[in-house]
């Protein structure tokens, strides 16, 4: 019963995070990127200039943590259920590939050249060059992302319809009363 419980939690947790950090990625895609980067290298200052009391920096480590953290809970609490065990287990995996490292190997250095390094220290054709790079590799943590939120909200489907009263999964009772079957 305590481990049915920690399950739903879980499951319910890292389907929330997923579908928030999804959600993100995007209304980042349609408000955010078409501002950001529609004229590199001025639409990059532009974004300097906008962005500092708060941006994606702000919001997507933190709900990534609670996406990886509730992913790892739920992959360990489902893991001997062989209906979920591959639906979460996926999730967690393309989470942690498509947005985590994938982020950390190919965004956070374009991040830097784009918004950390002092404004003037590269050409305007190499700020383009990473602009456009980045704009690319997004469809990576897009469709990462999109795929993540829906491997988990089927885990947690499945999840409820095999744990529900009278569940799919278990036979159903008979009743006395039932019509009986016609032959033909």
């Amino acid at each position: 019963m305590v481990r049915t419980r920690l399950t739903w939690l879980a499951l319910i947790v890292m389907v929330w995070a997923s579908m928030m950090s999804f959600g993100g990625v995007a209304a980042e895609t349609v408000m955010l990127y078409p501002n950001i980067f529609s004229d590199a290298p001025a639409s990059l200052d532009r974004a300097r200039e906008f962005l500092v009391h708060g941006g994606p920096h702000d919001y997507f480590p933190p709900l990534g943590a609670s996406v990886i953290l509730s992913s790892v809970a739920a992959t360990l609490l489902t893991w001997r259920d062989r209906r979920l065990r591959w639906w979460v287990a996926g999730a967690t995996a393309v989470f942690v590939v498509c947005e985590f490292l994938f982020s950390a190997v190919f965004f956070w250095p374009r991040n830097e050249i784009m918004f950390v390094d002092p404004v003037g220290t590269h050409s305007p054709e190499y700020l383009r060059q990473v602009a456009a790079e980045f704009v690319a590799g997004h469809w990576v943590r897009f469709a990462g992302g999109a795929v993540t939120a829906v491997l988990a909200f089927v885990a947690l489907l499945k999840f409820v319809r095999s744990t529900a009263p009278g569940s799919v999964s278990a036979p159903a009772p008979t009743s006395a009363s039932a019509p009986s079957e016609v032959t033909r």
